[in-house]
């Protein structure tokens, strides 16, 4: 009787048209990858091979490693993160930088982020791709305060992504030291002291 080695067929790709059940499985191997081997032991052969797809094809869609994993991150911080909306500032203030540290302490996208941030420490393309996704985010975290001003809650000429990356610098600074556990009180300290620099004095 001769023996009969099974195989699993490869993902086909379709070009630079992204196929959506190969890109699922791309992102679920690139995230496995990292975590069980470290950023040392995280290449793009290693995701092809536990992915089965065609190294060609990642590359089209993703770059380099950082932004591959920088789209693993954003998937899973979509899926735990949503931008505040409680009606004051100091609420969505809150919420927001408590929210951004939870799901950083929960699941895996605070070890994931770490990981690109490290990258972009020595490699050029891994900080730009960073860059440009830390202007995206501070564009949409700004409308948080663009919305205060709105309500008269912030003044007109505060500059609305200055304010929430002082939040996420705060947040960073937890992240890359391992200090997520923190404190309602610490959250509260943190919001009010940026709100009494940037809140509408009331009218005399």
């Amino acid at each position: 009787m001769s023996d009969v080695v099974e195989t699993t067929p490869a993902r086909r790709s379709i070009g630079a048209m992204r196929n959506p059940e190969s890109e699922a499985a791309i992102l679920a191997a690139a995230e496995a990858v990292l975590l069980e081997n470290g950023l040392n032991g995280f290449s793009i052969e290693a995701v092809a091979k536990r992915a089965r797809a065609g190294k060609p094809t990642i590359y089209r869609w993703w770059p380099s490693q950082a932004a591959l994993l920088l789209d693993v991150y954003h998937g899973r911080k979509r899926v735990n993160f949503i931008y505040p909306d409680t009606g004051t500032i100091r609420g969505d203030l809150r919420a927001y930088l408590s929210g951004l540290l939870t799901t950083w302490r929960e699941g895996t996208s605070g070890e994931v982020f770490r990981c690109v941030v490290a990258k972009a420490q020595a490699e050029p393309a891994a900080l730009a791709a960073l860059s440009a996704y830390m202007a995206d985010r501070r564009c949409q975290s700004g409308k948080i305060i663009e919305k205060a001003q709105a309500r008269g809650e912030v003044r007109a000429g505060v500059r609305p992504e200055l304010i929430t990356e002082l939040l996420s610098s705060f947040a960073w600074g937890r992240l890359l030291t391992e200090r997520l556990d923190v404190s309602d009180e610490e959250i509260d300290a943190v919001v009010d002291t940026v709100l009494s620099g940037i809140a509408s004095k009331p009218a005399a």
